[in-house]
């Protein structure tokens, strides 16, 4: 049985890694999707599988880091699908520096894209669930908003933001049954993680219970759930962690 028949969703960072995962997950599970990224090529060719998966798919390309790309996704679902159901901030950027080498831009575009636009597609979209009585928002954060990491003190600092917002919000929220709840992957196998040195990486994998970095679709199943009915109905402002044993709150 498809778990989200006929849902209108968002899902920002649609065009690769833990977004196309969602995407496709989504679309299995009977999904109306508004699918937004900045690299309209990806994102294309991610839309175009959902659509051999039998959904009904609308691309969005826009970049979250400015006001209008982060509420451009949501804009378009309310303006063609007529309201939005589903919306899961998953867009989202991640580069390494020390603290002390990190520039001050450095920090605001990290902040920008992985937390700001978090608050801005969230805002645009609540107006509709709320008068709909109806509603869910998954937040991708990071395992390390809750125990840091060395090098990326900007990014850990932002995901945390991201973790208290999901809380915030659900609490402002629930009662008016718009359920508010964030993933916090571990370490996982996407073009996100192409940046960080290999160094790291291999010290990272040796570091987890499991082993080993996870895979996108083993993330996918966690925004299924948060999103389904009745699996999702009793998660308020938690943070659920596939994460390879790394964290265990």
């Amino acid at each position: 049985m498809q778990q989200l028949i006929n849902k209108r969703a968002v899902i920002t960072g649609a065009g690769s890694g833990i977004g196309a995962a969602i995407a496709r997950a989504y679309a299995l599970e009977g999904a109306i999707l508004v699918l937004g990224d900045r690299d309209p090529q990806s994102l294309a060719q991610v839309a175009q599988e959902c659509r051999q998966l039998g959904a009904q798919v609308r691309e969005c390309v826009a970049d979250v880091g400015s006001v209008e790309g982060a509420q451009a996704s949501v804009d378009a679902c309310v303006e063609h699908f007529g309201g939005i159901d589903i919306l899961v901030n998953n867009a989202g950027m991640l580069t390494q520096a020390r603290c002390v080498d990190l520039s001050i831009e450095m920090w605001n575009d990290m902040l920008r894209v992985d937390l700001t636009s978090v608050f801005v597609a969230s805002q645009r979209a609540l107006p509709h669930m709320l008068g709909q009585g109806w509603g869910r928002i998954i937040n991708v954060a990071s395992q390390l908003g809750i125990k840091g990491g060395a090098e990326l003190t900007h990014y850990a600092a932002a995901k945390a933001g991201v973790i208290g917002f999901t809380k915030s919000l659900a609490l402002e929220v629930a009662k008016d049954n718009v359920l508010v709840n964030a993933i916090a992957p571990g370490p996982i196998e996407t073009p996100l993680v192409s940046g960080i040195s290999s160094a790291w990486k291999t010290a990272k994998a040796a570091e987890l219970p499991l082993g080993r970095f996870g895979l996108p679709a083993e993330v996918a199943p966690v925004a299924v759930l948060l999103a389904s009915e009745p699996g999702g109905n009793l998660f308020v402002g938690q943070t659920l962690g596939p994460n390879s044993g790394d964290v265990m709150p």
